[in-house]
């Protein structure tokens, strides 16, 4: 399994246990996959020494009704979930919604209280599963006092068919020869450091906590530029960001947590539909509450950004007038009223602020 973030003993349990031999292992890439990919051919991997083969009813990942507690706090509440080959899942929610819990037992570095995890068809635990992922977390992955080419050269020899770590340093925008100790990196060169490890095993499973975080602009867009490609070599991508414009360019699935709950499942397409919301901009922290009480019934207004307002139900005449009357009783000088499509950050929000009611 590609970490970014184990300990090197368990690097290398998992080398010892999945490297006897080379050998070939079927996998259908059309099995329960996004429909946006477009080969259908069986195709054949390397990955250790026992033949892994799942069936077309079999998602990449698939988690049903996990529980993870902490104690006496329930972090992950009887959650299902699945992502398939060929396709980026994103998973989101409020920090504490169970996200990066759910994804630390998926990729078996946390047991679950209960529940079901499969990967490939299989207990995450499985060597030939393991072989089989990349995994990129918030905090940790990196030796500090390694360069960056050494890092990755060592982490090469724990696995049986890795890629090779020059080019995947040029892959994420590191140079090979850099001489600056990992430690000494800025925060987004150390995030894609991060990022060639986790793809180091050349993996089928990337799962992908915050991956831009840190990142400037041009990285950025490099970054979700070589995860378009993983996803059409037919990898799984799961990836948890709270930079929804990211999941907007890049998700086929999007699935939502609340109170370590899947709360709403779909394309951006499905969630955010034809529906379309007002929005005005006016001075910051306005009594959206006093608004909300001269709207009617069904409607929900909020401060997306600071003096950036959003209403969300059907925008007729009468609700535009009625926006635009309130701010006039209370002395508020708006622009840029007018109607457009909601966005995934709208909808998010109207979520948030429909369940704290």
């Amino acid at each position: 399994m590609g970490v970014a973030g184990p300990s090197l003993s368990k690097l290398r349990a998992t080398r010892s246990a999945a490297s006897p031999g080379n050998f070939t292992t079927s996998l259908l890439r059309n099995s329960t996959r996004c429909p946006n990919y477009p080969c259908s051919r069986r195709e054949t991997l390397r990955v250790g020494s026992h033949a892994l083969a799942y069936a077309q009813t079999v998602a990449a990942v698939e988690i049903r009704d996990l529980v993870v507690r902490y104690g006496s706090l329930t972090a992950v509440d009887g959650l299902s979930f699945e992502a398939p080959a060929g396709c980026i899942t994103a998973l989101l929610g409020p920090n504490g919604a169970g996200k990066s819990s759910t994804i630390e037992v998926a990729c078996g570095l946390r047991p679950a209280t209960s529940g079901q995890v499969r990967l490939l068809g299989r207990d995450p635990q499985d060597p030939v599963v393991r072989a089989q992922l990349g995994v990129m977390l918030q905090t940790g992955g990196l030796f500090p006092t390694a360069r960056p080419l050494e890092w990755l050269t060592y982490l090469a020899k724990l696995y049986p068919n890795p890629a090779d770590p020059a080019d995947l340093l040029d892959a994420v925008g590191i140079d090979p020869g850099l001489r600056t100790q990992t430690r000494r990196l800025s925060g987004g060169e150390q995030q894609r450091v991060k990022l060639a490890a986790a793809l180091l095993p050349q993996p089928q499973i990337l799962f992908l906590d915050e991956p831009t975080a840190g990142l400037d602009a041009l990285a950025r867009r490099n970054l979700l530029d070589l995860l378009r490609k993983q996803r059409d070599l037919g990898k799984a991508i799961v990836l948890t960001t709270h930079v929804l414009p990211d999941v907007e360019d890049l998700a086929d699935s999007i699935w939502v947590m609340s109170d370590g709950r899947i709360i709403m499942q779909g394309t951006l397409a499905e969630l955010t539909g034809s529906s379309q919301a007002i929005s005005f901009t006016g001075p910051m922290h306005l009594a959206i509450a006093g608004l909300m009480q001269a709207l009617p019934e069904g409607y929900v207004a909020s401060e997306t950004q600071p003096g950036k307002y959003v209403v969300t139900g059907n925008p007729t005449p009468q609700v535009m007038a009625t926006i635009a009357s309130w701010c006039a009783q209370h002395g508020v000088m708006v622009s840029e009223l007018g109607v457009g499509s909601r966005t995934l950050e709208q909808l998010l929000i109207e979520t948030s602020k429909e369940g704290n009611r």
